[in-house]
């Protein structure tokens, strides 16, 4: 077996001094374009990486990661922040704390001001769901001026100064929750789309992907909405319950956001649950209740807890290598049915 490739073989490899590498590896400055292009050569030639946990034992303090996770009725939330929960023995003991902070769900202005009041010297990385808010934005932008790292969980702010997303492809989520409805209903029909807000970037790209499918392989099904029940249970609910009583040849529903409690709730209480093909998202315990009733078909989920273990993982290799790329894959999108609940 090859041993493992040092800063020092990097340095002879590149023909360069260790603090030259030094300063490759965490993005500082006073390195020539030229003299770090080989340094990285030389790091792809001997496949060297650097060791997280030597890093993280020289540090004066522990590595410290800061959640905003949405407050609320959304279960997935509370998914994730319980993921976060089960975490935080284990990875303090790797000396990472992990702190989470519940945010008032789609409140942009709370998000910024959380972020704004992080302290570089007592923070190091900071994980947030958010919507598309230009405040929101703003606080990312500020806190990566001030050097701490930002991630976006569930949901993307691509034109923002956050470093890496941790989630599913949500386009893609869209396109396959299509494509199970254009196969349970092969002679068309209407769909109501219910969203929690299209302000949220995974809820208007499910939306775009959904559309998209339907257009070019089922254009027999024709789309009601979306409607936005903004992922609150009792809002959902009525939402559906009005769309159940205004369309009595609705076929299916796809609620491509939260609220499932109030979405089974509506659908049982008018009598029609199971008679209609319906998709949601998150395996919490109204989908898995749902699931087993039949009165959601499948459930589309993106596993929390591998999000979050996913999360601390990337926290910790942009922490600790700044200024290098983190190369990420998307959360695989698991799919549920009555018949393969785990």
């Amino acid at each position: 077996m090859r041993r493992r490739a040092t800063v020092h073989d990097v340095a002879r490899a590149a023909g360069v001094s260790l603090a030259t590498v030094d300063r490759v590896l965490n993005g500082r400055p006073g390195v020539r374009a030229a003299t770090a292009e080989k340094v990285e050569a030389a790091i792809a030639q001997l496949g060297f990486s650097r060791d997280l946990n030597a890093s993280l034992m020289a540090r004066a303090r522990d590595l410290s990661v800061v959640f905003f996770i949405p407050d609320g009725s959304n279960e997935f939330m509370d998914s994730l922040a319980q993921a976060v929960e089960r975490r935080s023995a284990s990875a303090l003991a790797d000396r990472m704390h992990l702190d989470m902070r519940r945010v008032r769900a789609l409140d942009a202005e709370a998000l910024a001001e959380g972020l704004d009041g992080l302290d570089p010297r007592q923070c190091d990385c900071a994980v947030v769901v958010s919507s598309d808010e230009p405040k929101v934005i703003s606080a990312i932008e500020a806190a990566h001026r001030r050097g701490i790292v930002v991630m976006t969980l569930v949901s993307d702010l691509p034109g923002s100064a956050r470093q890496r997303f941790i989630g599913i492809d949500n386009v893609a989520a869209g396109r396959t929750a299509a494509s199970l409805l254009g196969r349970f209903l092969p002679g068309g029909g209407k769909v109501a789309v219910v969203a929690g807000s299209l302000h949220l970037r995974d809820h208007a790209e499910r939306l775009e992907g959904f559309e998209a499918a339907l257009g070019a392989e089922f254009p027999a099904i024709s789309i009601i909405g979306p409607v936005e029940g903004h992922d609150e249970r009792t809002e959902t609910a009525a939402i559906v319950a009005r769309l159940l009583a205004r369309h009595a040849d609705l076929a299916g529903i796809y609620n491509l956001g939260a609220g499932n409690a109030g979405l089974v709730e509506a659908l049982e209480a008018s009598g029609r649950a199971g008679a209609l093909r319906v998709i949601a998202h998150e395996l919490t315990a109204s989908t898995r209740a749902g699931l087993r009733s039949g009165a959601i078909d499948v459930v589309l989920d993106q596993n929390p807890d591998g999000e979050i273990r996913e999360a601390i993982a990337a926290a910790r290799a942009l922490a600790l290598q700044a200024g290098r790329a983190a190369a990420a894959d998307a959360i695989e999108i698991g799919i549920f049915l009555r018949d393969n609940l785990r």
